[in-house]
C-alpha cells in the first residue's frame, strides 16, 4: 500500500473531456477541490475521449502520459476529476505505482477534514465506509486469492471476509446512531411546526456565500471562508423579522455537481431539514460564469432529497463583484422570485428582510383564513409573544 505524507501531497490532476462542456470551469473547481483536500497540484493532464476505457479509464497512451507527469513532479497521488470503478482504480495504481483517488473519494476526504460536530463525523464516516465497501479488495491485490499457491491458500480471502463483516457491523452501528439523532431532530421540528414558526433553509452551491449571508442576517458568527464545503453541520437560529415575528433560519451544507450518492445518503437526516422547510433561500454566486450549471446541480440534489416542491427564492449574491444593483424581481403572478444583494457588504439585505416579512405575513394570513376565530386569536397572541 502507498503511504500518505503527513503534510500536503504533490498531485497530478487528470480531467478528460467526454463532451460535457464547461471544461475550464470544471477544471478550476477541481483544482480548488484538490487544494481544499491538502494537495499541491503540480500538473494537469487533460484529453478528449468518446467514452471511458473499461480497464484504465483514460486509455494506455494517456495513462503513459500521466505516469510521465507523475514521475517528473515526484507526485504522491494522481487525482481524477471522475468516478472510477474499483477495477479501474486498482489497474491504474498498478501501472502508475502511486495512489489514485477519484472525485468521490476526494470529496469524501474534504468532508472528513471539515466535519466538526458528532453527527457530522458519523455521517462522513458512514459515507466513507459505504464507498470503501466496494473497494475492500484493493488492500489484498498482492494475494492470489483465486489461484491460491504455496503460502497463499486461504488467508487472503479469510482476511477480506473478516474486514467485510467488521465493516458491515460498523455501518449498521452508525446508521442506528444517526437514526437516534434524526428522531431527536424530528421532535424539535414538530415543536416548530406546532408553534407555526416559518422555517427557512439556506441552500446553494458550495462557496456561494450561504454562511456569510447567515451571519449577516443572524449575527451568529458561523464559520465562513472562501473554500469549498466550509459548512457541513446544519446551524439554526431564530431571526426576528419586523411585521412577521420570529422565523427559524438554517444554514446547510453546500452542494456540488456529481455529489457522491453515498454522501447524499449519509447526510439524508441532515438534508431532510431542508426538505421540511417552508421556504428555501437558494443562494447563487452571481459572479461565477458557471452559475447556471451550479443552479441546475443544486436543484438536482434538492430533487433527490425530496425538496423539489419547497418554495424557493433565488438570492443573487456577490453583486459587489458584478456591479449589479440591489433589487427584487417578481414572477408573472407577482410573487418574489429573486433578490439581488451582497452578503459581504450588506447591500440589499433590507430587501431580503422585507421579502421574508412579506412571505411570513402571507403564510400567517393563509393560516388564519383556515382557522376558527378562537384559533386565530391564539395564533396572533403566539406571534406577539415571540417579539424580543
Amino acid at each position: 500500500m502507498f503511504e500518505r505524507p503527513a503534510s500536503g501531497e504533490n498531485a497530478v490532476l487528470v480531467q478528460l473531456d467526454f463532451g460535457a462542456g464547461d471544461q475550464a470551469e470544471r477544471l478550476a473547481e477541481f483544482q480548488l477541490l484538490a487544494s481544499s483536500a491538502g494537495a499541491r497540484p503540480l500538473a494537469v493532464v487533460s484529453g478528449r475521449r468518446a467514452s471511458p476505457d473499461p480497464k484504465l479509464f483514460a486509455g494506455k497512451g494517456k495513462v503513459t502520459e500521466i505516469g510521465e507527469a507523475a514521475s517528473l513532479h515526484d507526485a504522491d497521488v494522481v487525482i481524477f476529476n471522475h468516478d472510477l470503478s474499483p477495477g479501474q482504480q486498482r489497474n491504474l495504481e498498478r501501472v502508475l505505482e502511486r495512489r489514485v483517488v477519484d472525485r468521490s473519494s476526494l470529496i469524501l476526504d474534504i468532508f472528513a477534514l471539515r466535519a466538526k460536530s458528532h453527527e457530522g463525523k458519523l455521517q462522513v464516516e458512514l459515507a466513507q465506509l459505504q464507498h470503501l465497501a466496494t473497494r475492500l479488495v484493493r488492500g489484498w491485490t498482492h494475494l492470489e486469492r483465486q489461484k491460491g499457491g504455496i503460502g497463499l491458500r486461504g488467508p487472503g480471502e479469510t482476511q477480506l471476509e473478516t474486514d467485510r463483516r467488521l465493516l458491515g457491523k460498523r455501518v449498521a452501528l452508525l446508521k442506528e446512531r444517526l437514526k437516534q439523532l434524526e428522531r431527536q431532530r424530528a421532535v424539535r421540528r414538530r415543536a416548530r411546526t406546532r408553534s407555526e414558526v416559518l422555517g427557512v433553509s439556506l441552500v446553494g452551491y458550495t462557496n456561494a456565500g450561504k454562511s456569510t449571508l447567515f451571519n449577516a442576517l443572524t449575527k451568529a458568527g458561523a464559520y465562513a471562508a472562501d473554500q469549498l464545503f466550509a459548512t457541513l453541520d446544519t446551524t439554526s437560529r431564530r431571526l426576528f423579522i419586523e411585521g412577521a415575528g420570529q422565523i427559524v433560519l438554517s444554514d446547510t451544507v453546500g452542494f456540488i455537481r456529481d455529489l457522491p450518492h453515498s454522501l447524499v445518503a449519509a447526510f439524508q437526516a441532515t438534508l431532510e431539514e431542508t426538505a421540511q422547510a417552508n421556504l428555501l433561500l437558494h443562494v447563487v454566486d452571481s459572479a461565477s460564469p458557471d452559475r447556471d450549471q451550479q443552479i441546475d446541480a443544486v436543484n438536482g440534489v434538492l430533487n433527490e432529497i425530496g425538496a423539489a416542491d419547497v418554495p424557493q427564492i433565488i438570492v443573487w449574491n456577490k453583486i459587489d463583484a458584478t456591479a449589479a444593483s440591489p433589487g427584487v424581481e417578481r414572477d408573472d403572478c407577482g410573487n418574489i422570485s429573486r433578490v439581488r444583494l451582497s452578503a459581504r457588504t450588506g447591500e440589499g439585505l433590507p430587501l431580503l428582510r422585507e421579502a421574508l416579512a412579506e412571505i411570513a405575513q402571507s403564510r400567517i394570513t393563509s393560516t388564519a383564513a383556515s382557522q376558527s376565530p378562537a384559533e386565530a386569536v391564539a395564533s396572533a397572541n403566539s406571534i406577539e409573544h415571540t417579539k424580543p
